[in-house]
Parts: structure tokens; C-alpha cells; sequence
């Protein structure tokens, strides 16, 4: 079963870029297909290696700062090649 998880993470210190820039790139070396706005990370895959990838990757970023906040939102569905209609 393909997943489609989007995630923003949100490092509630001064020093916050360093931790998403670190999160992001141990995301694109997990060899899962990455897309990157602006605003959020999308993570497309299968589900347990989705999962297996961000919860070490979570756990790995939240020890490493004092404060943080990650919204997460996952679809049952690969929408990687999703292209609006409009």
C-alpha cells in the first residue's frame, strides 16, 4: 500500500533553519520520492518504509533541538504525479 504523507516541521527556537535543512536532506537520502515547497515536505512511498523512515527521522530531529512542532497529513495513495485539473 502506497502512501502520500506532507509534513511541516517547525523547530520552536532561534536556530531553527539548521534543524529543517538537516531533516529535509536525511529525508531526500532515504531514497523515497521527496517534494519540497516552500511551506511543506511531501513524502511519497510505501507505507512501511514511509513510516519506518520518518519515525527514525522525527525522533533523530526532535532530539536534537529543545522545542519542535511537526504537522502531519497522510493520504492512502501515492500522489506524487498529482497535477491540478484547473
Amino acid at each position: 500500500m502506497d502512501i502520500s504523507v506532507e509534513l511541516t516541521f517547525s523547530p520552536l527556537q532561534d536556530d531553527f533553519e539548521e534543524h529543517i535543512i538537516n531533516f529535509i536532506k536525511k529525508l531526500r537520502n532515504s531514497g523515497l520520492v521527496i517534494l519540497e515547497n516552500p511551506l511543506s515536505t511531501q513524502v511519497f512511498g510505501p507505507y512501511d518504509t514511509v513510516m519506518d523512515v520518518l519515525k527514525t527521522e522525527i525522533k533523530t530531529a526532535f532530539e536534537l533541538m529543545d522545542k519542535g512542532l511537526l504537522y502531519m497529513k497522510m493520504v492512502k495513495s501515492d500522489r506524487s504525479a498529482y497535477e491540478p485539473h484547473f
